[in-house]
């Protein structure tokens, strides 16, 4: 849910849980997946608009439908909702393709050998990322090497992880790098390894 949408707009049933969703929309919601993969939402609970702020209001709120910034995916068998990414998150590459680098993220970091991860391309030819590894990891070149390589049999053309770096620093609180609920600060980190990540694309 969401503070705009009063604030709930689907939850799994307790007797038929989903995992990886967030359950089909309650009664009385509409959702529709736009063109670019953005959720959109519409019904009574949505708010009329922000308080005195008529052009904050028009960029959510369109023909009643309200934008949620969310990307996501309707299962059309049973109509649960997946939410996949953050709209300002996706990454555009240079051929127009819209890649979602948190699913391959969470991909990597589904191995215990990684503990961290942020995949960049945005008007890009393909992909980078940076990973911390393990700090436990006895070789941790050769283990995420094969990590990588495995992620990448999975992924489309334009998902596939070309090139990364290894980094010793966790992303955290501390050194700016993560928000208090523990999301990766993309533009502090892409700040501070700029001239790692640029160094990938040049000849």
């Amino acid at each position: 849910g969401l503070t705009e949408a009063s604030p709930v707009v689907s939850c799994n049933p307790i007797h038929k849980i989903k995992v990886e969703t967030v359950g089909p929309p309650f009664k009385g919601n509409t959702i529709k997946i736009s063109q670019d993969g953005e959720i959109l939402i519409k019904g009574e609970n949505v708010m009329l608009g922000y308080w005195n702020n008529i052009k904050a209001t028009e960029k959510v709120i369109k023909n009643g439908w309200l934008y949620t910034g969310d990307i996501g995916e309707i299962d059309p068998l049973d109509g649960y909702l997946k939410i996949t990414d953050r709209k300002k998150d996706i990454i555009v590459s240079s051929g127009g393709d819209n890649i979602s680098p948190a699913k391959i993220e969470n991909l990597l970091t589904n191995y215990s050998e990684i503990d961290q991860c942020m995949v960049y391309g945005n008007a890009k030819n393909y992909l980078v990322a940076l990973i911390v590894p393990n700090k436990e990891l006895k070789n941790p070149k050769q283990k995420v090497s094969e990590i990588v390589h495995i992620i990448n049999k999975n992924l489309t053309q334009v998902e596939k992880i070309k090139k990364y770096q290894l980094v010793n620093e966790n992303f955290s609180i501390n050194n700016g790098l993560l928000t208090p609920t523990m999301k990766v600060k993309r533009y502090k980190v892409i700040s501070k390894y700029k001239n790692i990540l640029e160094s990938f694309y040049k000849n």
